[in-house]
């Protein structure tokens, strides 16, 4: 089966630890693989989309088993290839009492090193040219000169009916030798924009849903996302805002995606906006609850209740590492 959506960036190794405290005193660690537009991948196949990934990874152990994990769950990885002089990029993750902390090791990192190539490729090419979506994020545009070229082309080749999302996903780091001034043009040429309201205002100055919509006039819809509050989708005509479901937090690494998995899923089966929002938000809680950046989504028929409920119903539920509880939970067989 042909790939509905295609995740272009970089996948990198994971290294979790199996108890929190400084990574000095930490004995083991288990590994995992992450990086956005992989997770937004893996998300979308668990919500039943075909997705594929396209981009780099060392050859070495680490990206044969990031490959591995990613078929493992489902995703297309045959647009990926294998780089034999850089190796695959990895983050480690330390985790303390106020939260986790993540450090990268990347540069240099074979996921760096895609750029324009990437459209004539045997295999991409076809997937890219095919796909109802291509989904990008500023993560990729921010780690070289060409990524940044390849994100560019895949925004402005002439694309008919496919749709291409881009999640802002502001990493300052990366950007610390780049200028960041390239990322609202990339927005702009978007037809899905995702960006956090604290993303919007540090890139763009401004979170206000009515100066965003001046700033970037160029996307058919905007989706603004208010950290636990809500998020609100915002078309040239109207804006929409679905309040998140209360969740008992036990990782936020990770629920971004997750969101961005969801809405695109709604998207692609046609929801209206406020179902779109709460397969979203869905998704998101789902990663919440979870110690990893992967979370699977409730099964079908209590997503369907869910995103059918009435708000006070979607209010009174909370999701937790043990379930979902609530009104719908109490009525959906």
């Amino acid at each position: 089966m042909e790939p509905t959506a295609v995740c272009v960036g970089e996948t990198m190794a994971v290294l979790l630890p199996e108890q929190p405290g400084p990574l000095e005193d930490v004995p083991s660690f288990r590994h995992s693989c992450g990086g956005a537009e992989a997770n937004v991948a893996r998300g979308l196949a668990a919500l039943g989309v075909p997705a594929a990934w396209a981009g780099r990874v060392g050859d070495d152990g680490f990206g044969r088993r990031a490959l591995r994990e990613l078929a493992a769950a489902g995703v297309d990885v045959r647009g990926a290839s294998t780089d034999p002089e850089r190796p695959t990029g990895l983050y480690v993750k330390e985790a303390g009492p106020s939260g986790s902390v993540l450090h990268y090791y990347r540069d240099g990192s074979a996921g760096s090193a895609i750029g324009p190539d990437l459209l004539d490729a045997p295999v991409t090419g076809p997937m890219l040219a095919n796909a109802r979506l291509v989904h990008l994020s500023g993560i990729t545009a921010a780690l070289s000169d060409s990524a940044l070229a390849l994100t560019r082309a895949l925004l402005h080749r002439p694309r008919g009916d496919r749709l291409v999302s881009f999640d802002l996903n502001w990493r300052p780091a990366l950007w610390r030798h780049r200028d960041p001034a390239v990322l609202r043009p990339l927005l702009d040429a978007a037809d899905i924009v995702m960006l956090g309201a604290d993303e919007a205002a540090a890139v763009l100055g401004t979170a206000e849903p009515g100066a965003l919509r001046e700033l970037l006039p160029g996307p058919s819809v905007l989706v603004v996302k208010d950290d636990a509050h809500q998020a609100t989708a915002i078309t040239r005509d109207a804006a929409v805002t679905e309040p998140a479901l209360r969740v008992e937090v036990v990782e936020p690494v990770g629920a971004g995606d997750a969101f961005a998995a969801g809405y695109l899923a709604g998207t692609l089966r046609g929801y209206g906006p406020r179902r779109r929002l709460r397969l979203g938000h869905l998704a998101a809680a789902a990663t919440l609850v979870v110690p990893g950046d992967h979370g699977p989504p409730p099964p079908p028929d209590r997503v369907e209740a869910l995103l059918a409920a009435s708000p006070g119903a979607w209010a009174a539920t909370t999701v937790r590492a043990s379930g979902i509880s609530g009104p719908v939970e109490e009525t959906t067989p």
